[in-house]
């Protein structure tokens, strides 16, 4: 994952990448087939890490539904070098994807995963009357779709948006639908 985060999948070396794991380059090739099946399988531990590290800021349920939400949405921006990494990766399949449609159900079902876990977020929200009634699935779509707009900007380090900022777009884009206070100024 560092190697291709930090070099692209395209200019990564497969000897390097066994050198890091401590394993043969014939063992990645047996393992991977090509660069793609290897840039899935990054990118799905990528974000089998992130949801670790997801669930560990929820803090195990104890978050109202706010909280929860702000929680997702820090975890779902490059806020940190983890997450940056993370992000990196994303962008990979993001470019890979657009030109190779073989990619492109591996960035939907990602994309699936992310939506059902904001899904499940607002409709638990709404069900303990904590937020406001709304179509739960456009709602989560318009979040996922914010976090990639302004989290892209934060991760190429756009001075008019810095992290701050974004989390804050991001938040007011939907409080106020959420029936959730904006965020502070």
């Amino acid at each position: 994952m560092r190697l291709i985060a930090r070099e692209g999948i395209d200019n990564v070396r497969i000897a390097r990448i066994a050198t890091e794991a401590g394993v043969s380059a014939g063992l990645v090739h047996y393992h991977f087939a090509s660069r793609d099946a290897l840039l899935e399988e990054a990118i799905e531990h990528s974000y089998e890490r992130a949801g670790d590290m997801r669930l560990a800021a929820l803090g195990e349920g104890r978050a109202d539904a706010a909280q929860r939400l702000k929680a997702m949405i820090d975890q779902c921006l490059p806020s940190d070098p983890g997450l940056r990494e993370d992000w990196v990766l994303w962008v990979e399949l993001w470019l890979r994807g657009a030109r190779d449609p073989a990619l492109r159900p591996v960035a939907a079902r990602l994309y699936a995963r992310l939506h059902e876990w904001f899904a499940e977020a607002i409709a638990d929200g709404i069900a303990d009357g904590q937020l406001r009634e709304c179509d739960v699935d456009r709602m989560a779509d318009r979040l996922l779709a914010l976090l990639d707009g302004y989290g892209i900007r934060v991760l190429t380090e756009d001075p008019r948006m810095p992290l701050e900022r974004a989390r804050a777009e991001v938040w007011d884009s939907v409080a106020g639908e959420l029936g959730l206070p904006a965020a502070a100024a």
